[in-house]
């Protein structure tokens, strides 16, 4: 089968609903082959639904993700990407500078990173205790700790971080909330703001992760001017947003499955598999994944054939529902021991900072628990409202009592 075999059908399917993954997404993804979808931008494109496609277009190298970067490929937003990071960056060059960074985020850093960790829920609980209820523990907890850990990782001054998360909202809002010119604006001030660390850190090394970038550019010519601000960007962004806003989720799911809460504080032994459970169960992104393109023709499900130039977009999400994989996949089953969730990506790219996100929201909702126990929503669930217009899946506010 071929794009000229099936009709698309426009992407995409509806406004992100709070987080419930939109049906349309289950329907085609048991059809058993890829989805014909026609988006917004850019024109057609195959969407990878099912855990294999999506895993074999994260995997093999005959889908290209430098290949988008500076054309007019399918997408949702209206921003072409102009400039390659890490994460549009394909074989020799992506390793490259994957093996800078990923020092920073070895099973063994993070596990060195957890008393820190521990350190900063808990005066962050203090603060939240010592004002007493109704506290928001978006903004108390949720939003604060990912841009504590990452500014210190980065050697980014942590008053600097409403800068950070306003610059944070335009890029990660799609539709017509923002301008394409706040967009850029946005983009440039934050790409300034870092060439300034940079300029910093080669005036006075230090040895925080920026530093050590900087080292190994200034040193080795490994790394180019455009890379180092890049990679910054990525990180802060990124290590920031995306944990901040499952940390948030994950504690309202929490919070509104009261046998599911009940059974997580009677057995704190779950809380690795719990976590790992609602990263896979919890949709965050409101669209699929960013466009690959296809170097060569490539056979996916179902007997469709992708061709040369065509564009694939992954849906990790919907591919984390596949009951080919996950028993029972509608269920929470927060002792999940089988779960090899997409969430973090797969292969090549996969999230380099997935382990310090998993130790983070574990820490985060472990002490929680542990030092509130008494903690719940202070509105019904139908009253906790969530943003729209945002590529990201997230909470106004986490409003709780105790």
């Amino acid at each position: 089968m071929t794009s000229a075999d099936q009709a698309a059908c426009p992407y995409p399917f509806g406004e992100a609903d709070r987080l419930e993954l939109h049906p349309e997404y289950g329907r085609l993804r048991d059809t058993g082959r890829p989805a014909r979808v026609t988006l917004p931008y850019g024109g057609e494109a195959w969407m990878a639904l099912n855990h294999a496609d999506v895993r074999t277009v994260l995997t093999d190298p005959r889908f290209s993700r430098a290949a988008t970067v500076g054309q007019d490929v399918p997408r949702v937003v209206p921003m072409i990407i102009k400039k390659a990071n890490i994460g549009f960056m394909d074989g020799a060059e992506h390793a490259r500078l994957r093996k800078l960074v990923a020092k920073a985020f070895t099973g063994r850093q993070t596990a060195r990173l957890r008393p820190r960790i521990e350190e900063i829920v808990d005066g962050l609980l203090d603060d939240i205790i010592a004002t007493g209820a109704p506290a928001d523990l978006l903004e108390g907890l949720a939003m604060v700790l990912p841009m504590h850990i990452m500014c210190e990782l980065l050697g980014v001054p942590f008053a600097d971080r409403d800068r950070f998360r306003d610059w944070s909202e335009v890029v990660r809002t799609m539709g017509d909330t923002y301008t394409a010119e706040q967009y850029a604006t946005a983009t440039n001030e934050l790409e300034s703001y870092l060439a300034g660390m940079i300029a910093r850190r080669r005036e006075e090394p230090s040895d925080d992760l920026l530093g050590v970038l900087v080292a190994a550019r200034d040193e080795g010519e490994r790394l180019t001017e455009t890379e180092l601000v890049q990679f910054g960007v990525l990180l802060l962004i990124a290590g920031h947003d995306t944990t901040a806003n499952y940390l948030a989720n994950s504690i309202y799911c929490l919070l509104s499955r009261p046998d599911q809460l009940e059974r997580l504080r009677s057995d704190p032994s779950l809380l690795p598999t719990a976590v790992d459970e609602l990263l896979r169960y919890l949709p965050l992104g409101t669209t699929a994944g960013v466009a690959q393109i296809a170097l060569e023709d490539v056979e996916l499900s179902g007997g469709v054939v992708v061709r040369k130039g065509e564009a694939v977009l992954t849906q990790a999400a919907a591919a984390n529902f596949d009951e080919n994989v996950f028993a029972d996949a509608d269920e929470l089953d927060l002792a999940r021991t089988h779960n090899p969730m997409l969430t973090f990506g797969h292969g090549p790219h996969h999230c380099v900072g997935a382990q310090l996100a998993k130790v983070e929201i574990q820490v985060a909702i472990g002490s929680l628990l542990r030092r509130i126990p008494g903690v719940r929503l202070a509105k019904p669930v139908d009253e906790i409202e969530f943003r729209y217009g945002s590529m990201i899946r997230g909470l106004v506010a986490l409003p709780v009592t105790w």
